[in-house]
């Protein structure tokens, strides 16, 4: 009688200890597949922030000559995204588990920040041409402000292999025309492609070196069902100064309106920030419009690590900065150049700001 309880004992503790191993041992797969398997998301967090004011690796990040310039104080920050994961290397499961828990970061799809279409190196080359275009933007802005006349023509930067235009245009060709109508836009540009019949090639006429020529491209549809030619276009101003712009890794159009502020600083007399920390964000036309950027809550987010108490947010981003303003911080909408110029001007003469037009009513 007394060998049944440990023969029960036996005959039960195997399927025990075998349905806990067998547990534990689906655990540590999930938990695997956790750490290894590809997401198909990357996150935005906030990155550095640079002020146009000062320096970077060593060097200004605005050095004017041919004018005369003046001391500035105070920080004007550029502020940037940083984007973890890519088509290559995506973050894993608990790495975007905490990017949803964090306010500053954003979990993103992977085709909306590098598209199925797009590789890495095409994606990082545009957004450097984007810049490019930016800095001569804000470059003609301020100048423009301070009443100098700024020429400008409109440039082929770079040709897309096996695009419509692969082995007609160049780098540094000179858009004049589409089909006779003449472009000095990049708007103006899209308008003209976009008009294309489907049978008809465009004629596009360029100066090269010097040389007019003209040749017969036809475009092809791209994901958005709009026209393109496969080129990548800018401008090339004449700049009665000479403006250097030093900003190395930082790509993309959303730093226009900063540098546009710091460029104007220096031409000018006075400080114009009176030594106040202000950070913003906008692209910029040459018109002097502000326009909306991505990625408007990280560079609230960093900001505020950086330390700036006010903020120039463009107009069209208010519905995403309401809600998500840090606390101590002070949010302006500015619609162009002029709205970010009296905000500044107001912050650095400790003027009363309640006139200014906010993101929010705190």
């Amino acid at each position: 009688m007394s060998s049944s309880p440990d023969f029960e004992y036996r005959a039960y503790s195997k399927p025990r200890k075998s349905a806990g191993f067998a547990f534990l041992t689906i655990a540590a797969v999930a938990l695997l597949g956790v750490l290894v398997f590809p997401t198909p998301y990357v996150i935005e967090q906030p990155g550095p922030a640079y002020n146009v004011l000062g320096k970077d690796d060593g060097k200004s990040i605005i050095s004017i000559s041919d004018a005369k310039t003046f001391e500035t104080s105070g920080h004007l920050d550029l502020l940037t995204v940083q984007v973890v994961g890519n088509r290559e290397q995506s973050p894993n499961w608990i790495e975007i588990f905490l990017a949803w828990m964090d306010p500053a970061r954003s979990v993103l799809l992977i085709d909306q920040v590098f598209p199925a279409n797009q590789t890495v190196e095409q994606s990082t080359a545009e957004s450097s041409a984007m810049m490019e275009q930016s800095q001569q933007e804000a470059i003609a802005v301020a100048l423009k402000k301070l009443g100098y006349e700024t020429p400008v023509e409109l440039y082929v930067s770079e040709v897309s292999k096996q695009s419509p235009s692969s082995g007609l245009l160049v780098a540094a060709d000179y858009v004049r025309s589409v089909n006779g109508v003449a472009v000095t836009k990049i708007d103006e540009l899209r308008a003209e492609v976009n008009k294309y019949d489907g049978t008809t090639p465009l004629k596009v006429a360029i100066v090269r070196a010097g040389i007019e020529k003209s040749f017969e491209i036809t475009p092809v549809k791209d994901e958005t069902d709009a026209y393109r030619i496969g080129i990548l276009v800018g401008y090339k101003y004449e700049f009665p100064v000479s403006v250097s712009l030093q900003l190395a890794d930082v790509g993309g159009p959303s730093g226009g309106m900063m540098f546009a502020l710091g460029i104007y600083d220096q031409l000018t007399p006075g400080e114009l920030t009176g030594g106040n920390h202000i950070a913003g964000t906008g692209t910029i036309d040459s018109s002097g419009k502000v326009g909306p950027i991505g990625g408007i809550r990280q560079k609230l987010y960093g900001a505020q690590q950086a330390g700036a108490k006010f903020f120039l947010a463009p107009e069209q981003n208010c519905p995403e900065v309401s809600g998500n303003i840090p606390g101590g911080m002070k949010v302006f909408k500015v619609a162009d150049f002029e709205d970010a110029l009296l905000a500044v001007e107001k912050i650095g003469k400790q003027q009363d700001l309640s006139s200014l037009p906010t993101c929010s009513t705190n």
